[in-house]
């Protein structure tokens, strides 16, 4: 019968605030949620001196730099950065509207995963709005290649994530996570996977002005003699590939519409990610645009049906 989806956009059903620093910057970032009508979308505003915004749809038409982390817009004046961690949560609990106020230059780290974010949504709560919810559904494969690494999307009923990592490293070595995206799915083997980083590279990240916020607090840390500094130790005895793939979830909403295929990749990254949803977007015929014929809040995914929506593209500033 395929996986069940909901049949209707969604919002937050009130404002929640968080603070925290970031993790390239190392400044204080304060992001209020706030609830959005439907067809709003996701949308960022940046408050620049004198009250003045930055305004962002998180859209893949709206990606600038993607080498350490996905970056809205080109100038770091008015770029908001660090966007992955929160839209993966967003994406996960099944959000389509919200309005994120931003005080400061990129999201809050706060401790490297999605948790924090998951835990703020469920807060505030969950509102069902009286218009149907679209989805992307993946027709055939679209596929790109960047030297030893690729990702792919491929027809599949339901929403599926297949990614694999490959690194020069004896604590990580070669890794993999296979899974159905739920919310469930998301909170239990995903959300509270940590970004990780190599002590060796700190100091050419710094030099950089990166990582300046970066600490054992919002990071798994790898020693020069291939072993985990943080005291905790791991979350996951896998903790790295499903960090990988908790970005490539928060990547992946950029999509404008929730997908449904299996996204898979073999050493990929924020880079790779966006350049196969931009390549995904731009062959029309791998994709169709559905929607529930029903008016349950509810729906399979077999269920949904083909939409004449032309002027529907989500993914465009």
């Amino acid at each position: 019968m395929g996986i069940e989806l909901l049949g209707f956009q969604t919002t937050i059903a009130s404002p929640i605030t968080l603070k925290g620093i970031g993790v390239h910057s190392g400044a204080e970032v304060e992001i209020t949620f706030h609830p959005a009508e439907a067809d709003a979308g996701i949308a960022f505003q940046r408050v620049l001196a004198g009250g003045r915004l930055s305004e962002f749809r998180a859209v893949s038409s709206q990606v600038g730099n993607t080498d350490l982390c996905t970056v809205f817009g080109l100038s770091p004046a008015t770029s908001i950065a660090t966007i992955e961690h929160v839209m993966a949560a967003i994406y996960a609990l099944g959000l389509d509207n919200l309005l994120i106020e931003v005080h400061g230059a990129e999201m809050p780290i706060m401790d490297g995963s999605s948790e924090p974010f998951i835990d703020a949504i469920e807060q505030a709560g969950i509102r069902a709005l009286a218009v149907k919810r679209r989805y992307i559904r993946i027709l055939k494969p679209v596929r790109i290649e960047s030297g030893a690494s690729w990702s792919e999307f491929t027809p599949y009923d339901g929403m599926r994530f297949e990614v694999e990592i490959d690194f020069d490293c004896p604590l990580i070595g070669r890794q993999a996570w296979k899974g159905d995206m739920t919310p469930a799915v998301f909170k239990r083997e995903l959300s509270r996977a940590r970004t990780f980083g190599f002590m060796r590279d700190v100091e050419r990240l710094w030099a950089a002005g990166f990582a300046l916020g970066s600490s054992l607090e919002n990071s798994v840390v790898i020693s020069d003699d291939d072993t985990v500094v943080n005291v905790e130790g791991l979350r996951y005895a896998d903790e790295f590939v499903r960090h990988k793939t908790l970005d490539a979830v928060g990547d992946l909403s950029l999509a404008g519409a929730p997908f449904l295929g299996c996204y898979r990749s073999y050493r990929g990254g924020h880079k790779m990610n966006a350049n196969a949803l931009k390549a995904l977007l731009s062959a029309p015929t791998a994709y169709e645009v559905v929607e529930t014929a029903s008016q349950r809040q509810r729906a399979r995914s077999r269920e949904l049906v083909a939409v004449a929506a032309p002027g529907f593209a989500p993914w465009s500033a």
